[in-house]
């Protein structure tokens, strides 16, 4: 074996990536491409009157004006067949396509765009979630009756403008509030959170043979093309996604965007087409993430054990479900978990308003949910007088810990040894000392998602190894770094003899997309699944050219040997290149999914996402500085520990962490997407939406611990995704204790870090 699982190498696409030699999806073009533009609403709930084409089609260079008449009429989506490809009768967000321009320039089309007369009458939005589900509130959707869930989801309670509902109440929760010393109760705000990345989104689509084939950077590949053909009205079959380098997505491209607007447009033109957003249009239509209110009511005994628990959130999918309804499956892991809860009810909700679609973004609610239990959790402890973080300790919970899906977490005592391993680095009682200055600490468990993987690999007749798979590089290094690793383990390569396809849903088996930390674990190990066969064809076929049996021979060093006789071997170039004419080419494949793991399904109802797979284990700890005088706050040290199974690139892992952390502090202190009374976004800019900068970060300082998962390859977990989830909630902890006032809602102003310093000195 190559022994370079463990330890850190080079990223194989840093080289083109850093001289601009890599080739982005906005990169991306065809000969004789158009380019198309679309239209979008300009208000965010309205009954479409008309709307007039005919300036826009007279424009010199224009090919094409489509509108909903031109589309099918179809409603698809992640989970509930909601949503149109163009506005027809209604709008329900402003920035809704209406209709579509096609021309022979960019420029063309953008000015053909605002010669598109669309007569809306304008009705009052329903613009937050207190608008939404209040008795009486207008619908969004006055025929959500009329919309199914997508083929093989099951019915889930929705009505109105909930969307969703998921509720697990297991009885004896009242009573057990009765016996308790205390009752705390607490209310969290959390804004919506952009993505941000550095790519706008884009997509180039060509229609030949009665076939789609759309290029484009996207983190679920086969997402876009299940998506793109329901959207469409047509079998998956007749769509080919085709992947590209990708200018980050942070879970924005998970869904579809703009790719069947593409398809549809090359239909209808017989030509490629592309269509890229520019900031303001990306940022005015991205599924961002969700805004949410949490209600936690807690009992809590005098030596410290929280008895009861009940914990209510609502979270915005805007105007259409999106995915929104899986999430509401999330607080039943978190809210009696980490610490033990003997008695919990959960109620969550989805809802529909007039605004933008919200969706995934890394570490999925999971970072104002755990905002809300750690902030309680604060407070919990203030309220018996007890130390923050003994309170932690003593309620924390262990191997065998049973979630509130019934779910059994046999290792959940790692909890207890992150606990350690951050004390021993940043001793609690050293942290937060002197004036203005505060420490606030943060646990939590998070999954490593399951969604399946297949890889193929083949070894060339050069000895290069190649990975063939449907997995997407999104940025983090679990293609570049740890598959590569994985794979050059197989046969005792050098990671840099390992070549990695870039994804082709027709050449590839199915990926579920990088997403949720799961492409090291799960494509790791689908490569593994395809070593062992691999690995046996090539032992076969070096034991013929070495003349020996194949239990005499072995893999090693890019060779493969005759055991305890070094100097006679070959080399796998030649393993490959005669086993070539006599066997035919050393190929095999590999395909793994994470077994479900065993749960109650009786818990709950409307639990669509009913496990928390893989879990990992993390403890973080901030120490910041608040300005009495401005409200503005520093981070000044911040300490990760983080239960990763097994690193596979350490230093990839570490980078992963301190990214997590500073996307974080964005969310905790900067980032936030404000909706008007009006439905419409106050931030519309980059510039307005202020996203953090290197001076706003500290060093970040990782403790990995390596519990290696026997399912995993080499034991590795899921490792990008969580290292944001507790960091709203460590830092707001901090600025709570430095300043002494309530801090209840993310992002964390200076006007708020200002009133909590007014109310402690009222009090």
């Amino acid at each position: 074996m190559s022994g370079s699982v463990g330890k850190s190498v080079p990223r194989l696409d840093a080289e083109p990536k850093v001289r601009g030699e890599a080739v982005y999806g906005v990169d991306f073009e065809l000969t004789g491409t158009l380019y198309a533009a679309l239209v979008l609403s300009p208000v965010p709930s309205g009954r479409i009157i008309g709307i007039d084409t005919s300036a826009a089609a007279a424009q010199a260079g224009v090919r094409a004006v489509v509108t909903a008449e031109d589309a099918p009429d179809l409603r698809s989506g992640l989970a509930l067949d909601d949503e149109p490809l163009f506005a027809s009768d209604t709008v329900h967000y402003e920035g809704e396509p209406i209709a579509a321009v096609v021309a022979d320039s960019l420029k063309a089309a953008r000015r053909a765009v605002s010669d598109v007369i669309v007569n809306i009458e304008e009705s009052p939005p329903v613009a937050s979630l207190e608008a939404a589900l209040t008795e009486g509130a207008p619908l969004v959707h006055e025929n959500w009756e009329t919309f199914a869930p997508v083929p093989g989801l099951p019915e889930w309670p929705r009505q109105g403008n909930v969307v969703g509902e998921m509720t697990a109440d297991p009885g004896g929760v009242d009573e057990a509030f009765a016996g308790a010393d205390h009752i705390v109760e607490d209310v969290f705000v959390a804004d919506r959170q952009y993505q941000a990345y550095l790519e706008p989104k884009s997509a180039t689509a060509i229609y030949e043979e009665d076939r789609y084939t759309i290029h484009v950077s996207h983190q679920y590949p086969w997402n876009v093309r299940s998506r793109t053909a329901r959207a469409l009205g047509v079998n998956p079959s007749r769509i080919r996604v085709i992947g590209h380098h990708m200018g980050g997505g942070f879970g924005a491209r998970l869904d579809v965007g703009l790719e069947p607007y593409a398809a549809l447009l090359a239909r209808l033109v017989r030509a490629p087409v592309k269509l890229v957003f520019d900031r303001s249009e990306d940022l005015l239509t991205c599924n961002s993430r969700e805004n949410a209110i949490i209600r936690i009511r807690s009992g809590v005994m005098n030596d410290g054990r929280i008895v009861a628990r009940e914990f209510l959130c609502d979270m915005d999918c805007g105007a259409y479900a999106t995915d929104t309804v899986f999430l509401i499956s999330i607080p039943i892991f978190l809210a009696g978990s980490v610490y033990e809860v003997p008695s919990t009810r959960v109620v969550a909700r989805a809802v529909y308003t007039n605004t933008t679609p919200t969706g995934a973004f890394r570490g999925v609610s999971g970072t104002y949910l755990n905002f809300a239990l750690e902030r309680h959790t604060d407070n919990l402890a203030n309220t018996i007088a007890m130390d923050r973080r003994e309170f932690r300790i003593r309620n924390l919970m262990d191997d065998g810990h049973r979630m509130l899906n019934g779910q059994i977490l046999t290792d959940a005592g790692i909890m207890r040894t992150a606990f350690a391993e951050v004390e021993a680095v940043a001793p609690w009682a050293d942290m937060g000392k002197g004036p203005n200055r505060g420490v606030g600490m943060a646990a939590t468990l998070w999954l490593t998602n399951p969604a399946p993987g297949q890889v193929t690999l083949k070894l060339d007749v050069d000895g290069t190894l190649g990975v063939i798979t449907g997995a997407s590089e999104i940025g983090t290094g679990a293609v570049a770094m740890g598959v590569r690793q994985i794979a050059a383990d197989e046969l005792g390569i050098d990671p840099r003899d390992v070549i990695v396809t870039m994804p082709d849903t027709d050449v590839q088996g199915h990926d579920g997309g990088a997403q949720g930390s799961r492409t090291t674990h799960i494509v790791g190990r689908a490569v593994r699944e395809a070593g062992t066969g691999l690995r046996e064809q090539v032992v076969r076929a070096g034991a013929r050219l070495l003349g020996e049996l194949p239990d005499d021979v072995e893999i090693g060093d890019g060779h493969v040997s005759v055991k305890g006789e070094w100097n006679r071997r070959v080399t796998l170039a030649e393993v490959a290149t005669q086993a070539l004419y006599d066997v035919g080419p050393l190929v095999a494949s590999g395909s793994y999914a994470t077994p479900t793991p065993k749960y109650d399904p009786d818990t709950a109802v409307g639990l669509l996402f009913p496990t928390f797979p893989t879990p990992t284990y993390h403890v973080h700890i901030a120490e910041v500085e608040v300005d009495p005088d401005t409200g503005l706050v520093t981070v000044l040290r911040y300490v990760v520990v983080q239960e990763v199974g097994k690193a596979i690139t350490p230093e990839g892992v570490i980078g992963q962490i301190q990214g997590g952390v500073a996307q974080g502090i964005g969310y905790a202190l900067y980032e936030g997407l404000q909706i008007g009374e009006d439905g419409r976004y106050r931030q519309r800019t980059l510039e307005a939406y202020r996203v953090p900068i290197a001076l706003d970060v500290p060093r970040v300082e990782a403790v990995l611990l390596e519990h290696p998962d026997e399912e995993g390859p080499h034991g590795a977990k899921g490792a990008a995704e969580p290292p944001i989830v507790p960091v709203a909630a460590a830092i707001g902890n901090a600025i709570a204790d430095a300043t002494g006032g309530a801090i209840n809602r993310i992002p964390i102003t200076p006007e708020d870090v200002l009133d909590a310093l007014a109310e402690n000195r009222e009090d």
